[in-house]
């Protein structure tokens, strides 16, 4: 299948480690010319380096704060005039603290609000402009609790689901611009983020981290967590040209893991 990525421009948040890296990888194998962007510049090189060892489109960087209007302003107009307009954002940021209700005041809060949601409200803004000329794709990355609320995950499971009524309203809003919007969420994916969180439980619990994951496999058809690879594949399905008519859905990679439709 051809996906019509060769030469494209994409922005992808959070890209220089976990997730995000996985499709920036994908998309540069692709074809696509890549942004990079995290706050660190040792690890956005060092992304970078590893990136374009399979890459045939071309990959740079920008150290931006996506909690920060003026970083995301920056990113974008540095994108535009490496790489020409912009064809495809994919939204992605790492996972607010974890904990419950009564651990969180309103600073928290309003700190995972402007990391969660809001940096992809206004980095999604300053790329429509592009988008509305030729048409495009927006990827919001979420989590497998826009389907099923994860326990001690207060803060992201109040965020994700916003991110999925955002993908909602505007693949309905933007449609016309044949811009197709869709949301992602990954289940029990193996990344650094995923064995922090299993470390922490096991800590509050009283258990070994393989206590923990065993438990967790128990709950995946699969048997096995996700590969970061397998997720990043399907996301690059969905920014691609192969997908012409697949708007306003929220798909899980999980193994099968949720069992809500």
């Amino acid at each position: 299948m051809d996906l019509n990525l060769t030469g494209k421009t994409a922005i992808v948040l959070a890209s220089s480690s976990g997730l995000g890296k996985a499709i920036a990888t994908e998309l540069a194998k692709e074809g696509a010319n890549v942004m990079l962007t995290s706050r660190s510049k040792d690890k956005l090189e060092t992304a970078k380096k590893e990136i374009l060892e399979t890459a045939t489109g071309k990959v740079e960087y920008t150290v931006a704060d996506i909690t920060d209007v003026d970083s995301i302003k920056n990113l974008v107009d540095i994108t535009r005039s490496t790489f020409g307009p912009i064809s495809i954002l994919v939204n992605n940021a790492g996972g607010p603290p974890a904990g419950t209700f009564e651990d969180f005041d309103d600073i928290a809060w309003q700190k995972a609000f402007d990391l969660t949601l809001m940096s992809y409200i206004r980095t999604i803004r300053e790329v429509l402009p592009d988008l509305k000329v030729n048409g495009g794709h927006i990827l919001n990355n979420a989590s497998s609790s826009i389907k099923q609320p994860i326990d001690g995950l207060t803060l992201s499971n109040v965020f994700r689901m916003g991110i999925s009524g955002l993908s909602k309203s505007l693949s309905q809003e933007l449609a016309t611009d044949r811009i197709l919007v869709n949301t992602i969420g990954a289940g029990r994916i193996e990344t650094d983020r995923l064995l922090q969180l299993d470390s922490a439980k096991a800590n509050k619990q009283g258990k070994t981290p393989q206590e923990i994951t065993a438990g967790m496999l128990q709950n995946i058809p699969f048997g096995r967590y996700g590969k970061p690879e397998e997720f990043a594949k399907v996301a690059v399905f969905l920014v691609s040209g192969a997908n012409t008519y697949l708007t306003g859905q929220s798909l899980l990679v999980d193994g099968g893991m949720v069992k809500a439709f």
